[in-house]
């Protein structure tokens, strides 16, 4: 709920996005957490975890071609900002799914 209120005053928080995406994805809600992170990466294309944490949500709702979309793209954001945790994780997440 208090994501909600900062988004509601400010739609371009793109942590606020993030965290909510974040939040769903501990409940299980994979739809409303695909649509949070979506939001947040619209916002601020160079947020890398956002990626990652977009492909486990599409990956629990087998959408795996989009999976594979988000972590390429992913994988091209974390390497250029030197995020090499997050590549790391979206690259075996990528082999996993084939």
């Amino acid at each position: 709920e208090p994501l909600k209120k900062v988004l509601a005053i400010d739609p371009n928080d793109e942590v606020a996005w993030f965290g909510l995406g974040k939040a769903y994805m501990d409940d299980g809600n994979w739809d409303a957490a695909v649509e949070s992170l979506e939001s947040c990466i619209r916002v601020k294309p160079a947020y890398s975890a956002a990626y990652l944490a977009l492909a486990q949500s599409l990956q629990k709702l087998a959408q795996l071609d989009r999976c594979r979309e988000i972590c390429r793209q992913g994988i091209e954001v974390s390497t250029k900002n030197g995020d090499a945790m997050v590549t790391k994780n979206l690259e075996a997440l990528l082999q996993t799914i084939g």
